[in-house]
């Protein structure tokens, strides 16, 4: 079974709980699993609004307010991509947790909060410190590179939003840092970078966010988006003829997208699946840092 959606109408959740309905409706006489909270003007923006923050991770469309883009603005060069999928098995999370761990003291001087040594966080740091150094650029190791990422801002509102709430309630997080620190310095200050960058995410920062989009009308801007479906759930629907075997999102030609999605085998909950498109030459660096980030003591 395949769906197509669009993100502003259902983020991640959101689309897990249409699914946990569609599958409940299939049943002769079951009622919804979920109600949805479906009042989308809990994040509507402020009147006026009131941009507090920079923002970097956005990107201002020059288009006066009422003109429409004269192309369309995701469009992307059509340019040779190898596709690959890289495994972390659970072995792998624990061996880039413990060497987040091994130089914390180093990570925490320059951390402003305490950061978070997750599954997520560390598999996000492995993955861009990969995919900066792999990119050619004349500016070298002292390009910055910055990663975006999703956070789902249903419990930093204030107050905080229902977890049935259904539209798209998540926004971008950001890390940035220049290419010879993502080589040199130690996985734990990455991995605080990650961290930093989703403590960031305030109800303030928040709604700064949401009236920067309703004044500059601009979309996120960064070297490149994880985003990821590891832990959403989706195959865990009880459909009335059993469980869907797996559940993935379908390969799009994009660079400037990661996705991360669960292991096919179901008892490999822990391990992760991230999904690469690169160019040729990319991808090769892309590969080789991958599997020898994992293997340095």
């Amino acid at each position: 079974m395949g769906v197509s959606t669009n993100h502003a109408m259902l983020d991640g959740l959101s689309f897990k709980i249409f699914l946990q309905n569609l599958a409940s409706q299939a049943f002769d006489d079951k009622p919804m699993a979920i109600v949805p909270y479906n009042d989308r003007t809990v994040l509507a923006a402020r009147s006026p609004p009131q941009v507090t923050f920079p923002h970097p991770e956005l990107l201002k469309l020059k288009i006066p307010i009422g003109e429409e883009p004269s192309h369309p603005t995701f469009d992307c060069p059509q340019e040779e991509l190898a596709f690959k999928i890289f495994r972390l098995s659970s072995d792998h999370i624990s061996y880039l947790k413990d060497k987040a761990k091994a130089s914390g003291p180093a990570a925490a001087a320059t951390a402003t909060t305490n950061y978070k040594i997750t599954g997520f966080n560390v598999v996000t740091a492995h993955v861009w410190r990969c995919k900066a150094l792999s990119c050619d650029s004349e500016e070298g190791l002292e390009r910055l590179s910055t990663v975006l990422y999703a956070v789902d801002i249903r419990p930093r509102m204030k107050p905080p939003l229902p977890a049935s709430y259904t539209g798209n309630a998540v926004l971008t997080a950001y890390a940035t840092a220049k290419c010879r620190e993502l080589e040199e310095g130690p996985f734990s200050k990455l991995v605080a970078m990650v961290s930093e960058g989703a403590a960031r995410m305030t109800d303030e920062y928040a709604r700064s966010a949401i009236d920067w989009g309703e004044v500059y009308k601009g979309f996120p801007h960064g070297e490149f988006l994880i985003s990821s479906w590891w832990r959403l759930g989706f195959a865990e629907m009880e459909y009335p003829w059993g469980k869907p075997r797996y559940s993935c999102p379908v390969v799009h030609h994009r660079k400037d997208i990661i996705l991360l999605f669960p292991d096919i085998d179901a008892a490999n909950a822990n391990a992760v699946n991230v999904l690469v498109a690169l160019p040729g030459k990319e991808m090769e660096k892309f590969q080789a840092l991958f599997h020898k980030l994992l293997e340095d003591n």
